[in-house]
């Protein structure tokens, strides 16, 4: 891929590069940074519901077996012919709307996925086109964790003044990297897209403090990889695939993922593997604390959080981390029962239904909290600005 790049745009360039200096300068003398917080939120998720009795027609499973050891009712499925892109973009549309910004305003987008329509471009790179921004964009892939990373780095860049208004999205087809043979990861999985716009605010509001790990060593826990057998069903029990129904209307991420068959069946396909007794032991022990690391830095006790909101993976693995924290379940907001776990846009879908239900108010001390793989945690404590009256 050689490309020779003639010399364009260098006074923008270095225009730009100059004002983020003076910005810079200024930080540096003055020695304050800005509070950075959510000013918009938005969300959307497929319209096919996928319940525990649907489940129970191809894979040796009940509702009552799912609900147990979950807490998972049903989960949306995207359409064969959406992408993560289109969930991406319906997400950010309405967090835009509820910012009161518009494409110009962007500066930076960061969509946080493991399910990506392509390798490259990015999934963000997509979304900066269809929504018509200027601005730079690149995904992050911290599995289920992602979407707090993206918010502590869309935070750093806010604090430093070298940007201003900060597009972030946790968006995922996870229906397309399944084996529905597995009932023990097939159950868990849902698709959806949550998006935040991240803005300064208020001294003293806005995510205060968090705490960021990785070890990779539990790499081989969860993951996803290639399989060659053909036997293995990714997609075909939720939706016919496009490309072998003839109608070609195939979206890139199943491409990517390999989501369908040649004539023989015989194409390498991207699936979950998880070792689900050792992921459950790592996300229960590290759930809680970094919770716990995250309030010693920001000096807030436990018995002050007003809600926290954890990734939804599993009812068990919830409970686990409250009970570490010691909250009482009115403190903490669930609702894997309707979508099950949608990886990065698990914690922002869950964000956007909190406040519509009128459970995240200004001032709140607000706790995000997930696991994913890699292996990842990521918590961060937020003082929350809701702009509505």
């Amino acid at each position: 891929m050689g490309l020779v790049i003639e010399d364009v745009g260098v006074d923008v360039t270095q225009q730009n590069i100059t004002e983020s200096l003076a910005d810079a300068s200024v930080t540096a003398a003055t020695g304050t940074l800005l509070a950075a917080g959510i000013t918009g939120l938005g969300c959307y998720l497929p319209e096919r519901v996928l319940t525990n009795d649907d489940l129970e027609h191809f894979v040796d499973t009940t509702d009552e077996w799912i609900v147990s050891r979950t807490g998972i009712r049903e989960r949306h499925i995207a359409a064969p012919n959406e992408s993560t892109a289109d969930l991406a973009e319906r997400a950010a549309r309405l967090a835009m709307q509820d910012a009161g910004v518009g494409p110009e305003d962007i500066d930076l987008i960061i969509v946080a996925t493991c399910t990506p329509d392509y390798q490259f471009p990015s999934t963000a790179s997509l979304l900066q086109d269809r929504l018509k921004c200027s601005c730079a964009a690149f995904d992050l892939g911290a599995a289920c964790s992602g979407f707090v990373y993206s918010l502590v780095v869309a935070q750093q860049f806010i604090a430093t003044r070298a940007l201003r208004t900060v597009l972030v999205v946790g968006a995922e087809v996870m229906s397309r990297i399944v084996d529905w043979t597995d009932r023990g990861t097939c159950v868990l999985f849902g698709d959806g897209a949550g998006a935040a716009v991240v803005q300064p605010v208020e001294s003293g509001f806005g995510l205060l403090s968090f705490d960021l790990g990785s070890d990779g060593s539990g790499g081989d826990l969860l993951k996803v990889a290639i399989e060659d057998d053909p036997t293995v069903k990714t997609f075909a029990p939720i939706a016919p695939c496009a490309t072998c129904a003839g109608d070609g209307n195939l979206p890139p991420s199943a491409a990517l993922n390999g989501n369908h068959n040649d004539s023989d069946g015989n194409l390498p396909r991207r699936r979950i593997f998880q070792n689900g007794r050792e992921v459950y032991r790592f996300a229960v022990k590290v759930m809680g604390e970094s919770a716990v690391r995250a309030l010693a830095k920001s000096g807030i006790k436990s018995e002050d959080i007003d809600l926290l909101v954890p990734h939804q993976a599993n009812i068990r693995i919830i409970d686990a981390a409250a009970n570490r924290l010691g909250l009482p379940p009115e403190k903490v907001f669930i609702n894997v029962e309707k979508y099950g776990n949608t990886s990065g846009a698990s914690i922002p879908i869950a964000l956007y239904e909190a406040r519509e239900q009128g459970r995240l108010k200004h001032g709140d001390t607000v706790v995000t909290v997930g696991f994913g793989g890699g292996l990842t945690w990521a918590a961060g404590v937020m003082k929350w600005v809701n702009k509505r009256p």
